[in-house]
Protein backbone atom coordinates (compact mmCIF):
# COMPACT_ATOMS: atom_id res chain seq x y z
CA UNK A 1 0.00 0.00 0.00
CA UNK A 2 1.48 3.37 -1.23
CA UNK A 3 2.46 5.76 2.05
CA UNK A 4 0.21 9.12 1.96
CA UNK A 5 3.09 12.39 1.86
CA UNK A 6 0.14 14.39 3.11
CA UNK A 7 2.89 17.24 2.54
CA UNK A 8 2.11 17.06 -1.15
CA UNK A 9 -1.43 16.16 -0.37
CA UNK A 10 -2.44 19.32 2.18
CA UNK A 11 -2.56 22.97 0.82
CA UNK A 12 0.31 24.37 0.88
CA UNK A 13 -1.38 27.84 1.39
CA UNK A 14 -3.09 26.50 4.86
CA UNK A 15 0.20 24.66 6.12
CA UNK A 16 2.26 27.90 5.82
CA UNK A 17 0.00 29.71 8.08
CA UNK A 18 1.49 29.50 11.66
CA UNK A 19 -0.91 28.15 14.34
CA UNK A 20 -2.51 30.57 16.75
CA UNK A 21 -0.03 32.46 19.36
CA UNK A 22 -2.50 32.71 22.16
CA UNK A 23 -4.22 29.15 21.77
CA UNK A 24 -0.29 27.91 22.15
CA UNK A 25 -0.23 29.60 25.25
CA UNK A 26 -3.49 28.27 26.79
CA UNK A 27 -3.28 24.85 25.83
CA UNK A 28 0.05 24.63 27.50
CA UNK A 29 -1.67 26.28 30.24
CA UNK A 30 -4.49 23.88 30.21
CA UNK A 31 -1.60 21.04 31.22
CA UNK A 32 -0.15 22.68 34.03
CA UNK A 33 -1.76 22.65 37.80
CA UNK A 34 -2.43 26.28 39.77
CA UNK A 35 -1.80 28.31 36.85
CA UNK A 36 -3.14 32.01 36.68
CA UNK A 37 -3.95 32.29 33.00
CA UNK A 38 -4.38 36.60 31.80
CA UNK A 39 -4.14 34.86 28.16
CA UNK A 40 -7.80 34.85 26.63
CA UNK A 41 -9.97 37.34 25.74
CA UNK A 42 -12.97 36.13 27.58
CA UNK A 43 -14.96 38.24 29.83
CA UNK A 44 -15.08 35.98 33.18
CA UNK A 45 -18.85 37.10 33.73
CA UNK A 46 -21.73 35.18 33.11
CA UNK A 47 -23.97 35.89 29.92
CA UNK A 48 -26.91 38.33 31.76
CA UNK A 49 -29.36 36.31 32.96
CA UNK A 50 -32.24 38.07 30.94
CA UNK A 51 -30.50 36.89 28.00
CA UNK A 52 -29.88 33.56 29.03
CA UNK A 53 -33.68 33.10 30.07
CA UNK A 54 -34.61 34.46 26.18
CA UNK A 55 -32.22 31.66 24.72
CA UNK A 56 -34.19 28.61 27.09
CA UNK A 57 -37.42 30.64 25.83
CA UNK A 58 -36.35 29.80 22.60
CA UNK A 59 -35.95 26.46 22.99
CA UNK A 60 -38.67 25.68 25.51
CA UNK A 61 -40.89 26.98 22.58
CA UNK A 62 -39.49 24.95 19.84
CA UNK A 63 -37.49 27.61 18.04
CA UNK A 64 -35.18 25.09 16.77
CA UNK A 65 -35.35 25.85 12.79
CA UNK A 66 -32.94 27.58 10.37
CA UNK A 67 -33.98 31.10 10.03
CA UNK A 68 -33.40 32.70 6.70
CA UNK A 69 -29.82 33.18 5.74
CA UNK A 70 -29.34 36.78 6.51
CA UNK A 71 -30.88 36.41 9.99
CA UNK A 72 -34.02 36.77 12.09
CA UNK A 73 -35.66 39.80 10.61
CA UNK A 74 -36.84 40.99 14.29
CA UNK A 75 -32.71 40.65 15.70
CA UNK A 76 -31.37 42.55 12.30
CA UNK A 77 -34.18 45.12 12.77
CA UNK A 78 -33.05 45.74 16.27
CA UNK A 79 -28.98 45.55 15.22
CA UNK A 80 -30.17 48.53 13.08
CA UNK A 81 -32.09 50.82 16.48
CA UNK A 82 -28.78 49.58 18.42
CA UNK A 83 -26.21 51.02 16.17
CA UNK A 84 -28.23 54.11 15.31
CA UNK A 85 -28.52 54.65 19.01
CA UNK A 86 -25.58 54.18 20.77
CA UNK A 87 -23.57 55.05 17.77
CA UNK A 88 -25.36 56.91 15.33
CA UNK A 89 -24.93 55.02 12.34
CA UNK A 90 -27.74 54.11 10.24
CA UNK A 91 -28.78 51.14 8.28
CA UNK A 92 -31.72 49.33 6.66
CA UNK A 93 -31.93 45.50 8.20
CA UNK A 94 -33.41 44.29 5.01
CA UNK A 95 -30.63 44.50 3.05
CA UNK A 96 -27.70 46.02 4.94
CA UNK A 97 -26.99 43.85 7.55
CA UNK A 98 -26.31 40.26 7.80
CA UNK A 99 -26.46 38.02 10.91
CA UNK A 100 -23.07 35.58 11.25
CA UNK A 101 -21.40 33.01 13.76
CA UNK A 102 -19.64 35.53 15.53
CA UNK A 103 -17.73 38.45 14.42
CA UNK A 104 -14.82 35.97 13.00
CA UNK A 105 -16.97 34.79 10.46
CA UNK A 106 -17.96 38.10 9.35
CA UNK A 107 -14.29 39.23 8.87
CA UNK A 108 -14.04 36.23 6.83
CA UNK A 109 -16.88 36.21 4.48
CA UNK A 110 -15.97 40.24 4.22
CA UNK A 111 -12.60 40.00 2.95
CA UNK A 112 -13.70 37.12 0.95
CA UNK A 113 -16.56 38.78 -0.73
CA UNK A 114 -14.41 41.33 -1.60
CA UNK A 115 -10.31 40.74 -2.48
CA UNK A 116 -9.15 39.27 -5.68
CA UNK A 117 -5.91 37.28 -5.92
CA UNK A 118 -2.46 40.04 -5.99
CA UNK A 119 -4.72 42.72 -3.98
CA UNK A 120 -3.46 44.47 -1.08
CA UNK A 121 -5.13 44.20 2.71
CA UNK A 122 -3.39 46.50 4.95
CA UNK A 123 -3.40 45.96 8.39
CA UNK A 124 -1.91 47.66 10.90
CA UNK A 125 -0.19 45.57 13.60
CA UNK A 126 -0.16 44.54 16.44
CA UNK A 127 -3.41 43.28 15.86
CA UNK A 128 -6.43 40.44 16.09
CA UNK A 129 -4.03 37.39 14.73
CA UNK A 130 -6.62 36.47 12.34
CA UNK A 131 -6.93 39.13 9.80
CA UNK A 132 -3.46 37.96 7.87
CA UNK A 133 -4.14 34.43 7.34
CA UNK A 134 -7.90 34.90 6.34
CA UNK A 135 -6.11 37.44 3.75
CA UNK A 136 -3.39 34.82 2.84
CA UNK A 137 -6.72 32.43 2.09
CA UNK A 138 -8.47 34.44 0.08
CA UNK A 139 -5.32 34.83 -2.50
CA UNK A 140 -4.62 38.70 -0.92
CA UNK A 141 -1.50 39.81 -0.08
CA UNK A 142 -1.34 41.11 3.45
CA UNK A 143 0.20 44.46 4.04
CA UNK A 144 0.93 45.23 7.92
CA UNK A 145 1.49 48.84 8.91
CA UNK A 146 3.11 48.83 12.06
CA UNK A 147 1.83 51.04 14.85
CA UNK A 148 4.06 52.30 17.34
CA UNK A 149 3.90 52.61 21.24
CA UNK A 150 5.27 56.45 21.01
CA UNK A 151 2.00 57.17 19.13
CA UNK A 152 -0.53 55.16 21.54
CA UNK A 153 -0.40 52.31 18.99
CA UNK A 154 -2.92 54.74 16.84
CA UNK A 155 -2.85 54.17 12.77
CA UNK A 156 -1.53 57.46 11.72
CA UNK A 157 -2.27 59.13 8.51
CA UNK A 158 2.00 59.25 7.44
CA UNK A 159 1.48 55.55 8.01
CA UNK A 160 -1.36 54.49 5.98
CA UNK A 161 -0.13 56.78 3.06
CA UNK A 162 2.96 55.33 2.77
CA UNK A 163 1.44 51.52 1.93
CA UNK A 164 -1.10 52.87 -0.10
CA UNK A 165 -0.25 51.69 -3.57
CA UNK A 166 -2.63 50.90 -6.81
CA UNK A 167 -2.96 47.59 -5.28
CA UNK A 168 -4.39 48.52 -2.36
CA UNK A 169 -8.28 47.29 -1.81
CA UNK A 170 -8.89 46.91 1.86
CA UNK A 171 -7.96 48.41 4.77
CA UNK A 172 -8.60 46.47 8.13
CA UNK A 173 -9.18 49.11 10.79
CA UNK A 174 -9.22 47.44 14.36
CA UNK A 175 -10.21 49.69 16.92
CA UNK A 176 -10.92 49.82 19.54
CA UNK A 177 -7.72 47.11 19.18
CA UNK A 178 -7.07 43.95 20.28
CA UNK A 179 -3.74 43.63 21.81
CA UNK A 180 -3.12 47.69 22.41
CA UNK A 181 -6.23 48.59 24.11
CA UNK A 182 -5.74 51.53 21.42
CA UNK A 183 -8.64 53.50 20.39
CA UNK A 184 -9.34 56.01 17.79
CA UNK A 185 -11.14 58.93 18.86
CA UNK A 186 -12.96 61.74 16.24
CA UNK A 187 -9.86 63.79 15.40
CA UNK A 188 -8.19 60.74 14.60
CA UNK A 189 -9.89 58.97 12.53
CA UNK A 190 -10.99 62.27 10.42
CA UNK A 191 -7.41 62.56 9.58
CA UNK A 192 -7.46 58.32 8.03
CA UNK A 193 -10.85 59.74 6.31
CA UNK A 194 -9.19 62.68 4.83
CA UNK A 195 -6.13 59.88 3.09
CA UNK A 196 -8.99 57.82 1.65
CA UNK A 197 -11.71 59.72 0.50
CA UNK A 198 -10.25 60.01 -2.77
CA UNK A 199 -9.63 56.37 -2.93
CA UNK A 200 -11.22 53.21 -4.22
CA UNK A 201 -9.99 51.50 -0.76
CA UNK A 202 -12.55 49.77 1.07
CA UNK A 203 -12.48 49.35 5.44
CA UNK A 204 -13.31 46.99 7.53
CA UNK A 205 -14.05 48.38 10.78
CA UNK A 206 -13.65 45.46 13.51
CA UNK A 207 -15.74 47.16 16.20
CA UNK A 208 -15.92 43.89 18.78
CA UNK A 209 -14.89 46.53 21.18
CA UNK A 210 -17.12 49.38 20.51
CA UNK A 211 -18.84 49.18 24.06
CA UNK A 212 -16.18 48.70 26.23
CA UNK A 213 -13.96 52.36 26.05
CA UNK A 214 -12.63 54.23 29.47
CA UNK A 215 -12.11 57.63 30.46
CA UNK A 216 -15.44 58.96 29.34
CA UNK A 217 -15.23 59.28 26.02
CA UNK A 218 -17.86 56.83 23.75
CA UNK A 219 -16.64 54.90 20.41
CA UNK A 220 -16.82 56.52 17.74
CA UNK A 221 -16.98 54.33 14.37
CA UNK A 222 -15.04 55.63 11.28
CA UNK A 223 -18.33 54.79 9.36
CA UNK A 224 -20.08 57.79 10.71
CA UNK A 225 -17.59 60.37 9.37
CA UNK A 226 -18.74 61.94 6.06
CA UNK A 227 -17.42 60.03 2.82
CA UNK A 228 -16.66 56.80 5.00
CA UNK A 229 -20.09 54.94 5.32
CA UNK A 230 -20.61 53.87 1.79
CA UNK A 231 -16.52 52.22 1.82
CA UNK A 232 -17.21 50.71 5.06
CA UNK A 233 -18.52 47.44 6.52
CA UNK A 234 -18.87 47.30 10.46
CA UNK A 235 -17.90 44.10 12.13
CA UNK A 236 -19.13 43.74 15.45
CA UNK A 237 -20.97 41.20 18.15
CA UNK A 238 -22.05 40.38 21.20
CA UNK A 239 -19.22 37.65 22.19
CA UNK A 240 -17.39 40.66 24.28
CA UNK A 241 -20.04 43.47 25.64
CA UNK A 242 -22.46 41.14 26.46
CA UNK A 243 -20.13 38.10 27.24
CA UNK A 244 -21.46 35.88 25.20
CA UNK A 245 -18.13 34.20 23.79
CA UNK A 246 -19.73 30.43 23.73
CA UNK A 247 -22.80 31.78 22.16
CA UNK A 248 -21.13 32.39 18.51
CA UNK A 249 -23.14 35.45 16.94
CA UNK A 250 -22.13 38.72 15.22
CA UNK A 251 -22.99 40.90 12.59
CA UNK A 252 -21.93 42.84 9.52
CA UNK A 253 -23.48 45.84 9.07
CA UNK A 254 -22.20 47.80 5.17
CA UNK A 255 -23.86 48.86 2.09
CA UNK A 256 -25.92 46.86 0.25
CA UNK A 257 -23.70 45.30 -2.68
CA UNK A 258 -20.83 44.44 -0.45
CA UNK A 259 -23.41 42.50 2.03
CA UNK A 260 -25.21 41.12 -1.27
CA UNK A 261 -21.62 39.54 -1.91
CA UNK A 262 -21.14 38.85 2.02
CA UNK A 263 -24.72 36.83 1.90
CA UNK A 264 -23.57 34.38 -0.71
CA UNK A 265 -20.61 33.06 0.76
CA UNK A 266 -22.48 33.06 4.40
CA UNK A 267 -25.64 30.66 2.28
CA UNK A 268 -23.07 28.25 1.13
CA UNK A 269 -20.77 28.21 3.67
CA UNK A 270 -22.61 28.55 7.36
CA UNK A 271 -26.39 28.88 6.35
CA UNK A 272 -27.88 30.77 9.17
CA UNK A 273 -26.76 31.72 12.58
CA UNK A 274 -27.66 29.50 15.40
CA UNK A 275 -31.15 30.17 16.00
CA UNK A 276 -31.22 30.05 19.74
CA UNK A 277 -28.10 32.43 19.94
CA UNK A 278 -30.27 35.07 17.73
CA UNK A 279 -33.33 34.63 19.82
CA UNK A 280 -31.17 35.96 23.21
CA UNK A 281 -29.13 38.20 21.05
CA UNK A 282 -33.03 40.22 20.72
CA UNK A 283 -33.26 40.70 23.98
CA UNK A 284 -29.26 41.57 25.00
CA UNK A 285 -29.69 44.41 22.41
CA UNK A 286 -33.03 45.59 24.02
CA UNK A 287 -33.02 45.13 27.38
CA UNK A 288 -28.98 45.17 28.49
CA UNK A 289 -28.15 48.31 28.66
CA UNK A 290 -26.99 48.26 32.11
CA UNK A 291 -25.38 45.01 32.03
CA UNK A 292 -22.69 46.37 29.85
CA UNK A 293 -21.99 49.42 31.64
CA UNK A 294 -21.78 47.08 35.22
CA UNK A 295 -19.02 45.23 33.25
CA UNK A 296 -17.71 48.15 31.52
CA UNK A 297 -17.47 49.73 35.39
CA UNK A 298 -15.59 46.67 36.39
CA UNK A 299 -13.40 46.18 33.51
CA UNK A 300 -12.20 49.77 34.54
CA UNK A 301 -11.35 49.12 37.83
CA UNK A 302 -9.18 45.98 36.77
CA UNK A 303 -7.89 48.18 33.87
CA UNK A 304 -6.80 51.05 36.55
CA UNK A 305 -4.96 48.10 38.68
CA UNK A 306 -3.03 46.17 36.31
CA UNK A 307 -1.46 49.73 34.63
CA UNK A 308 -0.44 50.58 37.61
CA UNK A 309 0.71 47.48 39.10
CA UNK A 310 2.44 47.26 35.84
CA UNK A 311 4.55 50.28 35.71
CA UNK A 312 5.30 50.30 39.44
CA UNK A 313 6.70 47.05 38.38
CA UNK A 314 8.70 48.48 35.94
CA UNK A 315 6.72 47.00 33.18
CA UNK A 316 6.37 50.53 31.22
CA UNK A 317 2.36 50.30 30.51
CA UNK A 318 0.56 53.17 28.52
CA UNK A 319 -3.03 53.38 29.94
CA UNK A 320 -5.49 51.47 27.27
CA UNK A 321 -8.23 53.58 26.37
CA UNK A 322 -10.48 50.22 25.31
CA UNK A 323 -10.97 46.71 24.73
CA UNK A 324 -9.75 44.84 27.90
CA UNK A 325 -5.65 44.26 27.44
CA UNK A 326 -2.90 45.92 28.22
CA UNK A 327 0.53 45.93 26.01
CA UNK A 328 2.92 46.50 28.52
CA UNK A 329 6.98 46.57 27.05
CA UNK A 330 9.37 44.06 28.27
CA UNK A 331 12.56 45.48 27.11
CA UNK A 332 14.03 46.27 29.89
CA UNK A 333 14.19 42.53 30.83
CA UNK A 334 16.39 41.77 27.99
CA UNK A 335 14.16 39.01 26.91
CA UNK A 336 12.49 38.15 23.93
CA UNK A 337 8.65 38.40 24.17
CA UNK A 338 8.65 34.36 23.37
CA UNK A 339 11.31 33.79 26.06
CA UNK A 340 9.74 36.01 28.99
CA UNK A 341 6.48 34.42 27.86
CA UNK A 342 7.97 30.68 28.42
CA UNK A 343 9.78 31.50 31.77
CA UNK A 344 7.00 33.04 33.22
CA UNK A 345 4.84 30.38 32.47
CA UNK A 346 7.03 27.39 33.62
CA UNK A 347 8.43 29.33 36.73
CA UNK A 348 5.52 31.06 38.40
CA UNK A 349 2.55 29.75 36.43
CA UNK A 350 0.99 32.80 34.97
CA UNK A 351 0.17 32.35 31.22
CA UNK A 352 0.36 35.91 29.45
CA UNK A 353 0.75 36.01 25.32
CA UNK A 354 3.95 37.12 23.22
CA UNK A 355 3.45 40.28 21.63
CA UNK A 356 4.90 38.65 18.58
CA UNK A 357 1.74 36.74 18.37
CA UNK A 358 -0.13 40.35 16.74
CA UNK A 359 2.93 41.15 14.50
CA UNK A 360 6.41 41.18 14.45
CA UNK A 361 6.44 44.50 15.50
CA UNK A 362 4.90 43.39 18.81
CA UNK A 363 8.44 42.08 19.71
CA UNK A 364 9.49 43.90 23.20
CA UNK A 365 5.89 43.29 24.60
CA UNK A 366 3.53 41.03 25.91
CA UNK A 367 -0.72 40.99 25.64
CA UNK A 368 -2.29 40.85 29.46
CA UNK A 369 -5.52 40.79 29.44
CA UNK A 370 -8.43 42.15 32.39
CA UNK A 371 -11.19 40.24 31.43
CA UNK A 372 -10.34 38.37 34.77
CA UNK A 373 -11.18 38.33 38.26
CA UNK A 374 -9.37 41.21 40.42
CA UNK A 375 -8.28 38.77 42.60
CA UNK A 376 -6.30 36.78 39.92
CA UNK A 377 -5.02 40.07 38.69
CA UNK A 378 -3.66 40.63 41.95
CA UNK A 379 -1.88 36.58 42.13
CA UNK A 380 -0.71 37.52 38.61
CA UNK A 381 1.07 40.62 39.97
CA UNK A 382 2.72 39.36 42.93
CA UNK A 383 3.83 36.22 40.71
CA UNK A 384 5.12 38.40 38.07
CA UNK A 385 7.09 40.60 40.35
CA UNK A 386 8.96 37.65 41.44
CA UNK A 387 9.85 36.34 38.20
CA UNK A 388 11.12 40.03 37.41
CA UNK A 389 13.24 39.89 41.03
CA UNK A 390 14.23 36.34 39.57
CA UNK A 391 15.84 37.69 36.65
Amino acid sequence: MTELDYSQILSREVQNIKPSGIRRFFDIAAEMDHVISLGVGEPNFKTPWAIRKAGMDSLERGRTWYTGNAGLAELKEEICVYLKRRFNLTYQSKDEVLVTVGGSEAIDIMIRSLVNPGDEVLIPEPCFVAYAPIASLSGAVPVPIETRAEDQFRLTAKALKEKLTSKTKLLIFPFPNNPTGAVMRREHLEEIAAVLRDTNVMVLSDEIYAELTYGGQRHVSIAELPGMWQRTVVVNGFSKAYAMTGWRLGYAAGPAPVIQQMLKVHQFAIMCAPTTSQYAAIVALRDCDEEIAYMVSEYDTRRRMIVDGLNHLGLTCFEPQGAFYVFPSIQKTGLSSEDFCQRLLYSQHVAVVPGTAFGSCGEGFVRISYAYSLEHILEALKRIERFLESL
